[in-house]
């Protein structure tokens, strides 16, 4: 694994990971984590998809793990986006000519989505994972903290619970003791500007074309799977599938039974690396 830094958008210094492929690269992947979180929680996964010839790369969002910036705070949505444009960019330089596939959980999933609705070309394919689309508070919770966000805009108002991430207790252990991992509630504005970004999707998603993999636990209490049920109906593209995978929780790489999941990724992926002999999918239900 190599670790570095790079300057993110308005100068901002964001931390990133990467992690060579066994052999020459046939693909790369670029994982982007959610809310509680950062790019070495993914340290396992990364490297079974380097081991499958994959050259992976991940950043920690600004306020996030290892990158500057308040934490938990982002005054616009945009910045996450424009920070993960930087980093593709960069990753395609190291890796000219491969196929790059994205693959965002939970709000990464949100910010990935985003960046390729406004970068369709640069990718291959698209993977939400555990998709933030709609989160469980009602409508009117949801309007009250967008005005919050104005008034008080870094208030902590977010509370994510380490156990509804994953049934396995090593990783809610791991994430429960993890420097890097902040048990502070999000902020205001923060939030808000993550269901701003959600409201844009919505109008948004039949402009999304290229293949997409969507995969949700039936029992994630963060996020809802009718959100990934919303993003495979309205999808513009004709190669769209929906995995739902039952009783697992929020964060699927880092579930009991994530073996299972990350099969069904590499495979996604390998069978639609150009020149790859399997036939991909069209529009399906798991």
């Amino acid at each position: 694994m190599i670790e570095e830094t790079f300057e993110g958008s308005g100068g901002i210094q964001l931390f990133a990971r990467s992690w060579k492929s066994e052999g020459p690269p046939r693909a790369v992947v670029i994982l982007q984590h959610g809310f509680k979180a950062h790019s070495g929680l993914y340290d396992g996964p990364a490297r079974q998809l380097a081991a499958r010839g994959l050259a992976v790369h991940a950043m920690d969002l600004r306020g996030h793990g290892r990158s500057d910036g308040e934490r938990y705070y982002v005054d616009l949505f945009a910045d996450y986006v424009a920070d993960l444009k930087i980093f593709i960019e960069r990753a395609r330089a190291k890796n000219p000519g491969l196929p790059v596939f994205l693959l965002g959980h939970s709000a990464g999933g949100v910010v990935a989505c985003t960046y390729a609705i406004e970068n369709q070309k640069e990718l291959t394919g698209l993977i939400c994972e555990s998709f933030a689309h709609e989160v469980p508070a009602p409508d009117f919770a949801l309007t009250i903290l967008k005005g919050l966000s104005h008034i008080a805009p870094h208030a902590h108002v977010l509370n994510l619970k380490d156990a509804d991430f994953s049934r396995d207790p090593a990783f809610v252990a791991r994430m429960m003791n993890d420097p890097l991992v902040p048990h502070i509630n999000y902020a205001a504005n923060s939030v808000a500007e993550m269901v701003r970004a959600d409201e844009r999707l919505k109008r948004e998603f039949p402009l999304i074309t290229l293949p997409v993999f969507i995969l949700h636990g039936t029992e994630d209490r963060v996020t809802k799977p009718s959100g990934s049920q919303r993003f495979l109906r309205d999808a513009g593209s004709s190669d769209k599938t929906l995995k739902l995978y039952e009783g697992y929780f929020h964060d699927l790489l880092n579930d009991e039974g994530k073996e299972q999941v990350l099969a069904d990724v590499v495979e996604w992926i390998e069978a639609r690396i150009p020149g790859a002999n399997a036939q991909p999918a069209s529009a399906s239900r798991g």
